[in-house]
């Protein structure tokens, strides 16, 4: 299950090295396949069929990528001043990687803090980074493993979890997983939200990962772990001692600015009438911008934008953005 061979040997400094993983072994799908034709219930079980065959006709060989060198993270750290310490983590488990034919590891995260810091946009600058792929698993509406790890065949409606889409349906041996809010899993009586992660989160049980609707064992252990949540005293200690636990902090005000800044200048860069506006924020707008949580930021942008054209100009002024917890401003225009 873990064989790998490289797809490129030498590559440029900065671009990542690509290998290929072998995630599930096509064998046992072709038996599995095999036996349920045999069987004459193709027809009860057609979703089941459909997804041995799609394994099949993709093949069992992913991605496996990591950075050629350990890339410059300055910006990263610049973007993100309130994850210095997950940062510092990531640089470590890519410069172990390098100079051998290791793949990437990188440990379980758990990031901890208030709504709104950033915890999701973080996973998806660290996919970027890597250049591997990113599904998002919301916890705060499960009530069963089934999302993680699928549900069975026997059940109407049943499908494979998000494990194995990302790995199967995904084009990476490594995709960044992001369990969203893990502590807003619903526990109940007869399904535990968090089972599937007791072997998911360990390296050798992942290597054999068996999602309930496939049956088929597949190869997670290469999947890189970010979990969010805003309060730990309701995730199971066995949980939290299979991964590093960093609490995010609010950024400082001058952090804040400096977010505010890249996402000012992200917006402009996102769209065509971002060409006219100013290219840097007024030193006013940062600071109003700065008493808001980094999640509200990107909205408020957007609305002091829309404030800005309905009255002919194509510079924010401090006015244009609704004040944080209070009112919407002059025009409720969010996006």
């Amino acid at each position: 299950m873990s064989s790998s061979r490289s797809l490129v040997t030498s590559t440029p400094r900065g671009l990542p090295i690509a290998r290929m993983r072998r995630v599930f072994e096509s064998a046992q799908v072709e038996r599995r396949l095999t036996k349920l034709l045999a069987s004459g219930n193709e027809r009860e079980y057609e979703s089941l069929k459909n997804t041995w065959q799609r394994m099949l006709e993709r093949g069992p060989d992913r991605f496996a990528v990591k950075p050629a060198g350990v890339p410059d993270m300055a910006p990263l750290y610049d973007q993100l001043p309130n994850f210095g310490e997950v940062l510092d983590d990531v640089k470590r488990h890519v410069a172990l990687a390098q100079d051998s034919q290791d793949t990437l590891e990188v440990t379980p995260m758990l990031l901890l803090g208030p709504p709104g810091v950033g915890k999701t946009h973080f996973a998806r600058q660290i996919a970027d980074l890597l250049g591997t792929g990113m599904t998002l698993v919301p916890m705060s509406s499960m009530t069963a493993g089934w999302l993680l790890s699928g549900s069975s065949s026997q059940w109407k409606g049943a499908k494979p979890g998000k494990v194995f889409e990302a790995l199967v349906d995904g084009e990476y041996a490594n995709p960044v997983i992001v369990v969203d809010e893990i502590d807003k899993a619903s526990a109940d009586a007869q399904y535990d939200p968090l089972g599937a992660l007791y072997s998911l989160l360990e390296h050798d049980t992942a290597q054999h990962f068996i999602d309930e609707f496939a049956e088929v064992p597949i190869d997670a252990s290469q999947v890189i772990w970010v979990t969010t949540a805003n309060d730990e005293r309701s995730i199971p200690e066995p949980i939290l001692n299979r991964m590093n636990v960093y609490e995010i902090a609010p950024p400082t005000h001058e952090a804040a600015r400096r977010i505010a800044e890249h996402l000012y200048r992200g917006i402009l860069s996102e769209h065509d009438w971002g060409l006219r506006f100013d290219p840097e924020p007024a030193s006013d707008v940062l600071d109003v911008l700065a008493a808001m949580a980094p999640r509200e930021m990107r909205r408020a942008l957007v609305t002091a934008f829309g404030n800005a054209r309905l009255d002919g100009r194509y510079r924010i002024e401090a006015d244009d953005l609704p004040r944080p917890g209070g009112s919407k401003g002059r025009m409720g225009f969010l996006q």
